[in-house]
């Protein structure tokens, strides 16, 4: 009997995958390329916004493999939702952002 491999992402993945191309697709603006993708930002990475002063930040899109970053995430969508012009904004201080991702490089 052969064992089929299911081609089906895991649900979390596939919420992965929307919000990073939510985050890619904000639209056509100074700093863009024709697709949309900031200039800025190198291939395999995504830029967030962090803190009261939503400072910019540049992370490897592998962090969105680690739980911690994923409650992060979580915590963005109840606050923020991922359907607004600023980018994907992370609901903390710059401080425990900086230690969380210092912690999974």
């Amino acid at each position: 009997m052969a064992i089929r491999k299911s081609n089906k992402l895991p649900q979390h993945a596939v919420v992965l995958k929307q919000i990073l191309k939510r985050c890619s697709s904000l639209g056509k603006k100074n700093g863009y390329d024709d697709d949309g993708h900031p200039v800025d930002v190198p291939k395999g990475h995504f830029a967030v916004y962090v803190g009261e002063n939503r400072r910019r930040y540049i992370v490897p899109i592998s962090f969105l493999a680690h739980p911690e970053f994923q409650s992060l995430l979580r915590q963005a969508e109840e606050e923020f939702g991922y359907d607004h012009e600023m980018g994907l904004t992370i609901p903390c201080d710059e401080v425990v952002f900086r230690s969380l991702t210092s912690s999974l490089r």
